[in-house]
């Protein structure tokens, strides 16, 4: 774990320092941004190697087990049932206007997205709570 961490944050480094001469831009996955993006990764995998199985805290990350056991399952439901479009038809209009005007803008749209993921955890919940699981 320690050797996840310190090469993670050497990455980070490294990534940072080479982004003073090669900028460190997503929207084209430059090289520095990769050496970013992998030191990260590399630090989280790092504290959740040590929260789950070091410390077996366990009980958070359920809804994480849900979603591995049906990954498949929620890629062709989502084309199919359109968690976006229910989520928005639920919260959408007058709420997301509210929203919007009231708290911030871009809150609505915050809002639908939540519901929507709301949605997801439901139906996978659902799935997983029946041992119901498509498997190729």
């Amino acid at each position: 774990m320690i050797y996840l961490l310190s090469f993670g944050a050497l990455a980070v480094i490294a990534g940072f320092a080479w982004g003073m001469s090669f900028p460190v831009v997503k929207k084209i996955w430059t090289s520095s941004f990769v050496l970013v993006a992998g030191g990260y990764s590399a630090m989280l995998l790092a504290a959740f190697y040590q929260i789950v199985d070091v410390w077996q805290r366990r009980d958070w990350c359920q809804p994480f087990v849900w979603i591995g056991m049906n990954s498949i399952t929620i890629y062709v439901a989502s084309n199919l049932l359109q968690f976006r479009t229910i989520a928005t038809r639920l919260v959408g209009g007058d709420v997301k206007k509210a929203l919007d005007t009231n708290i911030a803008d871009g809150a609505g749209n915050l809002l639908v997205a939540l519901v929507g993921f709301t949605l997801i955890f439901w139906f996978v919940r659902f799935l997983y709570r029946r041992q119901i699981f498509l498997r190729l």
